[in-house]
């Protein structure tokens, strides 16, 4: 087996994620955010991204809105993989790893990056009444309707027919397709 059927499709934007020290996240955004510029690789690494959610806390009895990373530990870069972008993401202060087995980094599919909803196009192409076809998930294969959608949470409820039982399900944007 030779060392080129290890490489991923050169010369195509895909997502990767890359493994930090805890806490690093930003740090390691910011540098390789820099390393880009300073050798002129916008067209090859295209998005590094450090996924935040808002959440609600209670301090002190006082209700406090905070931006929380919704991956602890890893940093997500929208690149394409060749020798000189695995050096240069891979050398910089911060990372440990690509997620992958062994030293191959793996992509994550379209699916996965849909129902992270990252990515600057992430819209949905449905609307309340649709049928739809659960694609992933413990209801895969199910045909339901569209009865809500929540676009903040890429999220939306399905009513499906569970034992015979019209029942709501909540499912994430990348679970489903339109029939």
């Amino acid at each position: 087996m030779s060392d080129e059927t290890l490489k991923p499709e050169s010369n195509q934007m895909r997502w990767y994620v890359v493994h930090t020290y805890s806490g690093y996240e930003n740090k390691v955004k910011a540098n390789i955010e820099k390393i880009i510029e300073n050798r002129g690789m916008q067209d090859q690494i295209l998005e590094v991204s450090v996924p935040l959610q808002e959440v609600t806390e209670v301090k002190n009895g006082q209700k406090k809105t905070v931006q929380r990373k919704v991956f602890p530990g890893y940093v997500l870069l929208k690149m394409i993989m060749n020798d000189d972008t695995w050096y240069v993401v891979r050398n910089t202060r911060g990372v440990t790893s690509f997620v992958g087995p062994g030293s191959k980094p793996v992509p994550l599919t379209d699916e996965e990056v849909f129902a992270m909803g990252i990515g600057s196009t992430q819209t949905l192409d449905m609307e309340l009444g649709d049928n739809v076809k659960v694609i992933a998930g413990p209801f895969a294969n199910s045909i339901g309707i569209i009865k809500e959608i929540n676009t903040n949470k890429k999220t939306l409820v399905v009513k499906l027919s569970i034992f015979g039982r019209e029942t709501p399900v909540e499912l994430d944007f990348g679970q489903i397709e339109k029939i």
